[in-house]
């Protein structure tokens, strides 16, 4: 690809970066992502320096108040006007890539499908997590406005998408702890509560898709797995050993250790609150009130 084709081929893809509290890593990242010439910066009103950081560079900034991580993107995709047809999602801890960019340049020239899923490599301890991370993990990332739009699974999201959807070869770099462990408990300690919820939910309300545990997609599989783990006795220590033992963390050193063991405390912090929100309904114990979660920040 020359340089005239590159830079036409980047008026096709516009890429958006969600971001809070992101002063250590909106640098890197808009770096990296300014193979585009339209990166937008969709800010939740942070309370530390990341606008500032991010009106250094050729980028537009848009603030909108965070509800949850569904809504917010498909506000996103919805309302903020992009250049281009295609959009490419970045998470401030995530970076993107020459040839990530150039694989997704291709897809959209194609149009084959209207959203294409790419596979993170999470970095943690100055270590690629191959093994127990089970790798690789897909996300949609590179889509088409207008055919795809997310709504809110536990702390995270799920994709709607209205068409085929791909896989793209290339993968991209996330910087999962590059905060901080302290952040990426604090961070966890959050994602717990809407995972305890959505936990109680599936369990009174959901069912395991058996025939998706042998499916030949691997995001069936892995929601299917979920949804099963979510049944099973003593989560959190069969997911250590899953992870550390036959996903193969073992061979992940200290960082795989590591991060199998961090796993497992998240789990653990969800089956607690999950009782906890039974408890809770049952008059046992009573809900946390606003002035109490406040007084807890500090």
């Amino acid at each position: 690809m020359d340089g005239s084709t590159a830079r036409a081929d980047a008026r096709m893809i516009s890429v958006f970066i969600l971001t809070h509290n992101e002063a250590l890593d909106i640098a890197a990242c808009i770096e990296s992502a300014l193979l585009s010439d339209d990166v937008i910066v969709v800010d939740s009103f942070s309370s530390d320096r990341t606008v500032e950081i991010a009106q250094r560079y050729p980028v537009r900034v848009v603030q909108h108040a965070f509800e949850s991580h569904g809504q917010q993107r498909t506000w996103m995709l919805e309302q903020i006007a992009a250049k281009h047809d295609w959009a490419y999602i970045l998470e401030a801890d995530e970076r993107m890539t020459p040839a990530l960019f150039e694989e997704c340049l291709a897809a959209a020239q194609s149009a084959q499908h209207i959203g294409y899923y790419v596979a993170e490599r999470v970095i943690f301890m100055n270590r690629w997590i191959r093994r127990s991370t089970q790798y690789p993990r897909y996300q949609l990332r590179l889509l088409k406005l207008g055919c795809v739009w997310f709504e809110d699974y536990g702390h995270a999201e799920r994709e709607v998408v209205s068409g085929t959807t791909g896989f793209l070869q290339q993968t991209y770099p996330h910087y999962t702890c590059s905060k901080g462990l302290s952040r990426w408990l604090a961070k966890h300690n959050r994602y717990s509560t809407d995972e305890a919820k959505e936990t109680l939910q599936q369990l009174r309300h959901g069912q395991v898709r058996w025939r998706d545990l042998f499916s030949r997609s691997e995001i069936e599989r892995r929601r299917a797995l979920k949804d099963l783990s979510l049944r099973l006795p003593c989560r959190p220590l069969l997911r250590w050993g899953y992870m550390y033992f036959l996903l193969g963390g073992c061979w992940d050193g200290r960082a795989g250790f590591t991060w199998c063991t961090l796993q497992a405390f998240y789990e653990y912090m969800i089956v607690l609150k999950v009782w906890e929100l039974k408890q809770q309904e049952k008059g046992a114990i009573a809900p946390e009130k606003p002035a109490q979660r406040i007084a807890a920040k500090h």
